[in-house]
């Protein structure tokens, strides 16, 4: 089993030296792995004495214990990439998972906000929390995320300098160390102004107090020092509940798919959202043309006269 667990921790060291990955996505690896290994253990195997037929009946296991067909897929990337490094470092003389393909995935739609439904979450966020300071920062919190389509943990992270100064646009660090630069709305650069007058005199508190001033736009006591992704998705719960909106189908990016969806309505070219919201691949950002496909048939359905 050690001897596993030091195979996984030098794969995870490399694809986060190679390839910049993430925390949370190192994370992700080590669990569906140490998954693997523990079904191995049960078996009186490791990850050195393994054939083909071993992780088809691990596969076989997970779709027996109800995994959706995504998780599965996921699982077996991860098993592929451990034992291709494994190859390549000699620590296996073949690759049992080769020959294996995965369960198809279909792309799930995303949950589609209209701009009815984000500008009452917009005006919601202007009342949630227990105080005016409250309301500002959500407020600050909501307008940036609608405005630039930043995944939760961008935002969440946001440093101080990025909005100094009055900025038109926002300077964002994405996957990979990846920097793109995305306008910032009206209204944004309004709830970033109210909020800075409240950050700046916490700060001042803090400082006076002997605490250091923090580094982050949405700063907290936790060991991270800014804002959980935890937190900000319970937030986002709190925003639906007084916006009257169903808080199961809401969450941080369903306001990032929002982002895209109404900018490709609006005419926006599908390679310039691409750009905004850092995707490495513009057949990602497809995914939005077929929500728009979707609306456009429920249009026709729904109005045609002869759609009955």
């Amino acid at each position: 089993m050690s001897s596993d667990l030091n195979w996984i921790e030098s794969f995870l060291e490399t694809i986060h030296a190679e390839r910049n990955a993430s925390e949370n996505t190192l994370q992700a690896y080590r669990r569906d792995l140490l998954h693997f290994v523990g079904f191995l253990k049960s078996k009186k195997l490791n990850l050195q004495h393994v054939a083909r037929a071993d992780i088809e009946t691990y596969l076989i296991s997970l779709e027996s214990d109800g995994l959706a067909q995504a998780t599965r897929a996921r699982r077996l990337s991860a098993i592929k990439q451990v034992y291709r490094f494994g190859f390549e470092e000699d620590l296996v003389t073949d690759d049992p998972s080769m020959q294996i393909r995965g369960p198809k995935t279909t792309r799930k739609l995303p949950n589609h906000l209209s701009e009815s439904d984000v500008n009452r979450l917009l005006e919601a966020a202007l009342r949630t929390g227990r105080s005016p300071i409250d309301h500002r920062r959500t407020t600050c919190l909501m307008q940036i995320l609608y405005a630039t389509g930043m995944r939760v943990s961008e935002l969440v992270s946001l440093p101080m300098a990025a909005v100094r100064g009055d900025p038109e646009m926002l300077l964002i660090k994405g996957k990979g160390g990846k920097e793109r630069l995305v306008p910032l709305s009206a209204p944004a650069k309004m709830a970033i102004a109210a909020y800075l007058v409240d950050w700046d005199k916490s700060q001042s508190d803090a400082v006076a107090n002997g605490t250091p001033q923090s580094k982050f736009l949405f700063p907290s006591r936790g060991k991270l020092g800014h804002l959980t992704r935890v937190r900000f998705y319970t937030l986002i719960k709190e925003i639906c509940v007084i916006a009257g909106l169903d808080p199961t189908h809401v969450s941080p990016h369903t306001l990032r798919h929002a982002f895209a969806t109404h900018l490709l309505a609006n005419g926006a070219d599908l390679r310039v959202i691409q750009m905004l919201l850092g995707h490495a691949d513009v057949a990602t950002t497809e995914i939005y043309t077929h929500v728009l496909d979707e609306k456009l048939k429920s249009l026709v359905f729904d109005h045609h006269p002869l759609a009955d």
